[in-house]
């Protein structure tokens, strides 16, 4: 059978939904950009007397993805003029726009639960012949399917995108054994010449091709920081544009991805690899350095603070302060590194996963 792509639907407003959403229209696709409706009210909320049944409650979660698009450096959009083709919604009030859509891309956390009760709603109200894609950094794309309609799973496949999507260029796309191969195909080619993208076709293995690589290798550079006294800047320095990375290179890339997705993709990696002799890394001392750091809400650019954080309007980037009362994470007692780019820089001690606070 024939496909074409004439509008699409996000499901999921988070940095990389919207981020989709937007170049969906930069590509000049319609594109219904939905997101879940808020269990409970904000303290500005209720203060303005609000209820969960207001409108502007209802679509906070997806109207704060699109202030990110909106806002986001650099530019999500090629031009303010391109939010135009993106509708927004929730939903529970606005799910049935899906039946118009051709393309329907799935963006939600990466909890294997939380994907199949989506693609059961997906199944229940898509038009048959509609495409279904999962943008999940990792899971397995078939067990993401289970429990669907033959009909649906030749529909389904992976379409892997990267963060901030209009600017990354890479786009794997990763079918299953049930998945059309005309629709693989079809994807393929709408990828590059419609979105720009360079096409990855991959094989359904933990976390692709990507993400398996830099699982491994991030978490790897990670360990060694912490194990040989280094620097965070001292790591970008050395692997981003120098070894022919990218200029995010180690920890800005950390940031830019969201610790708290980083997380989600190294703990689905490990089980899913036991006779990867590589795998040790993602258990290594990065684990307890990241996971307090999620835990402070240090997410890397969406927080504003991750390794890096902003310390003035276009300034640049140093590590956060975790303060005098943080337990575990001592205060160093004199200046451990020469004041680099940042003004304000950082040394995580050898053989620990405590962070300094910055000195200078």
């Amino acid at each position: 059978m024939g496909f074409q792509i004439k509008k699409a639907m996000v499901i999921g407003s988070g940095v990389m939904g919207g981020g989709i959403a937007g170049h969906l229209a930069n590509a000049g696709i319609p594109v219904c950009l939905v997101d879940i409706v808020p269990f409970k009210l904000t303290p500005a909320e209720e203060a303005k007397g609000l209820t969960l049944k207001s409108p502007v409650v209802r679509n906070r979660i997806v109207n704060q993805g699109v202030d990110f698009l909106k806002k986001s450096k650099p530019p999500g959009l090629f031009s303010p003029t391109r939010m135009e083709l993106i509708s927004v919604g929730n939903m529970e009030d606005n799910f049935d726009w899906i039946k118009e859509a051709d393309w329907i891309i799935e963006v939600v956390v990466e909890n294997l639960k939380i994907k199949h009760e989506v693609m059961a709603k997906i199944e229940a109200a898509r038009k048959p012949g509609s495409i279904v894609s999962t943008n999940t950094s990792g899971l397995p794309i078939g067990q993401i399917a289970e429990g669907r309609s033959d009909e649906f799973k030749a529909h389904f496949l992976g379409t892997h995108f990267f963060n901030p999507a209009r600017y990354l260029k890479l786009l794997e796309i990763i079918p299953t054994p049930e998945t059309d191969p005309e629709l693989t195909a079809f994807m393929m080619q709408f990828g590059e010449r419609r979105l720009g993208k360079t096409m990855v076709l991959c094989k359904d293995t933990p976390n692709f091709i990507a993400n398996r690589v830099a699982g491994i290798t991030g978490t790897s550079a990670i360990n060694y920081v912490l194990q040989n006294d280094l620097t965070v800047e001292e790591v970008d320095a050395v692997t981003g544009p120098l070894i022919g990375h990218p200029k995010t290179a180690t920890f800005r890339l950390q940031d830019l991805v969201g610790l708290d997705i980083a997380s989600h993709v190294a703990n689905n990696l490990y089980p899913a690899i036991p006779n990867d002799p590589f795998r040790e890394a993602i258990q290594g001392p990065v684990k307890e350095l990241t996971g307090k750091m999620v835990e402070k809400g240090w997410l890397g650019n969406k927080a504003k603070q991750g390794f890096y954080k902003k310390i003035k309007p276009g300034g640049e980037k140093g590590l956060p302060d975790p303060g005098p009362e943080d337990p575990g994470i001592p205060a160093p007692t004199e200046a451990e590194y020469p004041l680099g780019e940042t003004g304000q820089g950082h040394r995580i001690p050898a053989g620990s996963s405590k962070i300094h606070r910055p000195t200078g």
